[in-house]
């Protein structure tokens, strides 16, 4: 489909300007859901219980920006 760019969390991190834990925080706590965020990926992994994840870049700015946005006006009020 086009528009789906999928990423490691690396490049995603970097890309977003937050760290690989923020971004495995989002994941884990479901702000960023699986199948439409984040998936597991298809390449063989030398941890299958601990499979690396991949980031739908274009999905992801919305919820990453609006929960950071949100974060730190919290913070400033």
């Amino acid at each position: 489909m086009l528009g789906e760019i999928w990423s490691s969390s690396e490049l995603t991190a970097k890309k977003f300007g937050i760290t690989e834990i923020k971004l495995s925080f989002l994941r884990e706590n479901g702000i960023l859901k699986p199948g439409i965020h984040w998936k597991s990926s298809p390449l063989g992994q030398k941890k299958p219980w601990n499979p690396k994840a991949l980031y739908n870049i274009n999905k992801c700015r919305k919820i990453i920006n609006k929960f950071y946005f949100e974060e730190n006006y919290d913070v400033a009020a």
